[in-house]
């Protein structure tokens, strides 16, 4: 039995005669996560955003209840992102790949740890008496929760980052805006854990020359696709978060390595890749048209040296720019300007 003060539940079988016949005691994570289903890590999505770029969702969230906000943010995306595992949504109409998808699992009553499945072919080998695969539950958990998204571990509390496939790429912008919507509408219950939904429209490493070709590929495509609705000059204005990441011990001892990591070099390189597509373009911090954000992410498990950056370009509607320029808080509770809390 339990020791004074642990929580823990004992579960029974009983036959339909009544009698019990087996007896067990659940630990306290077994008990939550017997009701609310987790994503794992995946371990591998460090290393594939040092090499591509990725589109994805960073979300803060109140510290210390990261997996209640996964679990309602997934809530969330599930209903305006669809089921991104569907044969519609891949490029092969191979059953193969859609089956590789299906072989991703969710953290159940039987998994301890909060980690990202990977894809082991085995383990829907084993069956139940009758017939079936043990883990087809498993399965169908995620292809109905789970839109094709990644959970990727992060080294710092209150911050949730979710990354689609590298070869996907769905509008995250138009997502958080009909998120956005639907919230202010009461059309969807407004988030308890959930701060700010940062929609990543690209990724790459922080150095000037990738950096630059990233904003101006999102700066032209934003201007491509409202080009009559732009008023001239164009008024923008530039968003950069580190999270801290400054701060650490190996960042201080090699900062020549990342000059961009100072917020004024930052603004400088972004400010010119987005004069390069406008020349007719200001700097405006109080009502711009166009904001460009830029996000480190606190990758947990990259190499020394390697500091990878999130990049929006968004429209004045997502957008807060008191008391500084931030994505807009999915409700009134929370404090504009804030971070991750």
């Amino acid at each position: 039995m339990a020791e004074e003060g642990e929580a823990a539940t004992v579960t029974a079988t009983v036959t339909a005669t009544g009698s019990r016949i087996e007896e067990k005691e659940m630990s306290p994570w077994e008990q939550h996560s017997a009701v609310i289903s987790l994503p794992r890590f995946d371990y591998n999505a460090p290393s594939s955003l040092l090499r591509h770029s990725h589109s994805g969702f960073l979300i803060t969230c109140t510290i210390k209840r990261e997996k209640s906000a996964t679990k309602e943010v997934m809530s969330i995306l599930h209903k305006f992102v669809g089921d991104f595992n569907t044969p519609s949504f891949n490029d092969s109409k191979d059953p193969k790949v859609d089956n590789t998808t299906k072989r991703r699992r969710t953290c159940t009553e039987e998994t301890s740890e909060e980690c990202f499945d990977t894809d082991k072919t085995n383990s829907t080998t084993a069956n139940s008496g009758d017939g079936k695969s043990l883990s087809t539950h498993k399965a169908e958990a995620v292809t109905t929760g789970s839109p094709g998204l990644s959970l990727v571990k992060l080294t710092k509390s209150g911050l949730l980052l979710l990354t689609f496939p590298k070869n996907k790429l769905p509008n995250t912008v138009n997502i958080l805006s009909n998120i956005i919507e639907a919230v202010e509408s009461g059309t969807v219950n407004s988030p308890v854990w959930c701060h700010r939904i940062f929609p990543i429209q690209a990724t790459c490493g922080l150095n000037e020359k990738e950096l630059q070709e990233v904003v101006t590929m999102l700066v032209k495509e934003f201007v491509a696709d409202k080009q009559d609705k732009l008023e001239r000059p164009l008024k923008f204005a530039v968003g950069y978060n580190r999270r801290g990441i400054e701060d650490t011990k190996f960042v201080k001892e090699n900062s020549d390595a990342f000059n961009l990591l100072d917020r004024n070099k930052c603004f400088g390189v972004v400010a010119s890749a987005v004069h390069h597509v406008v020349e007719d373009s200001v700097v405006d911090l109080k009502s711009p048209e166009l904001s460009v954000l830029v996000e480190v992410l606190p990758l947990s498990g990259v190499p020394n040296g390697s500091i990878v950056v999130a990049v929006s370009v968004l429209p004045k509607n997502l957008v807060a720019t008191k008391p500084r320029l931030c994505i807009k808080a999915l409700t009134s509770k929370t404090k504009e300007g804030s971070v991750a809390q």
